[in-house]
C-alpha cells in the first residue's frame, strides 16, 4: 500500500486554508491511475515552461549579468580607474553580491524553475534553502548600495567626518556587517514554506503558509522585511542623493563667483558633474526598477491576496509578479553599463579587457 498526502488550496472567503487530504491505493495502482493523476497535478499547478517571453528573457539576464558583473570585479580591483581604495572596496561588494543574486535568484531559482520542474531543487527543503539564499543577497546588494551612498555623502558634504569614516578600515567593517545582517535576517524565510504536494514521502514545491497571512508574528516580519528592503533604502537614497546634488550645486556657483574669468574650463567643476550624473544614475535606476516591486506589496496588503506560487504564465497576477521579478534582478546587471557611461577610466580599462578576451583566441589560432 503506498499513501499520497495531496495538498488543496481552498479559498474561503479572503481567508487560505490549505488541507492535506490522505489517500490509500493499492500498491500496484502506482504505476497507473496514482502516477496519472501526480502527472496531471504536477502539469496544472506547476505548468510547463509555455510562457516564452518569460523563458527567454530569464537566460538573457543570466548571460549578460554573470559576464557585466565578472568583469567589473576583475577591473575594480586591478586598482586602475583612478578611485580611492574605499570607494574600490563598495563597489567590488555591489558587483559580488549583485554576481550572487544573478546565480542564486536568475539561475537557481527562475531558469531552474522553468527548464527543470522535477530536479532536486524543486523539493521544499532545497526551494525553502534557496529563498533565504535570494533574500539574502538581494538585501545584501541593496544596503551596499545605500552604505556607498551614505559613503559618498559624507566624503562630499561632511568633510570633518571624511578623515575618519572614508576609509577601507570603516569600508570593510561596514560592508561585512551587511553581509552578516542580511543573511541572519532572512533565515526565517526558510519557515514560511511548505510542500505543494508530498509524492511517495518526498515533498516537492514550495506553498507559502497560510499561517503567513493571517500571524500578527509574520506579518510583523513581512512588514519589516519591506521596510528594510526597499522602502527604507528608497528614503536614504533619495534623501542622501539630494542633499549630496544641493551641495554640489552650491559649491559649484561658490567655484564660479571666485574665478574671475569663467571662460576658462574648471577641471574640479568637470569631476562634480560627473559625481552627480554618477549617483542621479544609480538612484534612478534602482527607484524605477524597484518601483514595481513596492506596487505589488501593497497590490498584496490591500486586497489580502495571496502571493501567486503557481507557473500559470496565462494569469495577470502571475505575470504582474513575474515581471516585478524580472525588473528587479535586471538591476543586478546595469552597473557596468553605469560605470562606463560615467567613469572615463573604467570605460577605457573596459575596452581594453573586452579587447583582450576577443584578441586572444585570434593569436591563438594564428600561432597555430
Amino acid at each position: 500500500m503506498i499513501r499520497i498526502h495531496v495538498q488543496l488550496r481552498c479559498v474561503l472567503g479572503k481567508s487560505v486554508q490549505v488541507m492535506a487530504l490522505p489517500f490509500t491505493y493499492p500498491s500496484w495502482w502506482k504505476s497507473a491511475w496514482v502516477w496519472k493523476s501526480m502527472k496531471h497535478l504536477r502539469k496544472t499547478m506547476h505548468a510547463p515552461a509555455n510562457g516564452l517571453f518569460y523563458a527567454i528573457c530569464y537566460p538573457i539576464l543570466a548571460a549578460i549579468g554573470v559576464p557585466a558583473n565578472l568583469m567589473v570585479i576583475l577591473i575594480l580591483i586591478r586598482g586602475r580607474c583612478g578611485l580611492s581604495l574605499c570607494i574600490t572596496y563598495y563597489l567590488v561588494a555591489i558587483a559580488v553580491s549583485d554576481f550572487l543574486v544573478i546565480i542564486t535568484a536568475v539561475i537557481l531559482n527562475r531558469i531552474s524553475r522553468i527548464y527543470f520542474q522535477n530536479s532536486v531543487l524543486s523539493i521544499t527543503p532545497m526551494c525553502s534553502v534557496s529563498s533565504v539564499l535570494v533574500y539574502s543577497t538581494r538585501d545584501g546588494s541593496v544596503w551596499l548600495t545605500v552604505a556607498f551612498t551614505i559613503d559618498r555623502f559624507i566624503a562630499i558634504c561632511c568633510q570633518s567626518l571624511k578623515t575618519t569614516y572614508c576609509t577601507e578600515k570603516t569600508a570593510s567593517l561596514i560592508i561585512g556587517l551587511i553581509c552578516v545582517i542580511s543573511w541572519a535576517k532572512n533565515i526565517p524565510f526558510f519557515f514560511v514554506y511548505q510542500p505543494l504536494y508530498v509524492l511517495d514521502g518526498v515533498p516537492w514545491f514550495c506553498d507559502i503558509k497560510s499561517i503567513f497571512y493571517t500571524s500578527p508574528i509574520w506579518q510583523a516580519y513581512d512588514w519589516l522585511d519591506h521596510i528594510l528592503t526597499p522602502f527604507l533604502p528608497f528614503f536614504l537614497i533619495l534623501v542622501l542623493n539630494a542633499l549630496t546634488v544641493r551641495h554640489i550645486f552650491a559649491a559649484n556657483r561658490a567655484r564660479r563667483r571666485l574665478r574671475r574669468n569663467g571662460n576658462h574650463e574648471d577641471p574640479e567643476m568637470a569631476n562634480r558633474k560627473k559625481s552627480i550624473v554618477l549617483l542621479v544614475t544609480i538612484s534612478l535606476s534602482f527607484l524605477l526598477l524597484w518601483a514595481t516591486y513596492v506596487g505589488q506589496f501593497l497590490f498584496v496588503r490591500v486586497t489580502n491576496e495571496g502571493y501567486y506560487t503557481s507557473l500559470n504564465f496565462n494569469n495577470p497576477q502571475y505575470i504582474l509578479q513575474e515581471t516585478t521579478n524580472m525588473l528587479q534582478l535586471l538591476s543586478s546587471c546595469n552597473n557596468v553599463f553605469i560605470y562606463a557611461v560615467s567613469q572615463i577610466k573604467f570605460r577605457e580599462e573596459l575596452k581594453k579587457m573586452l579587447m583582450c578576451i576577443f584578441t586572444m583566441p585570434i593569436a591563438r589560432i594564428k600561432q597555430l
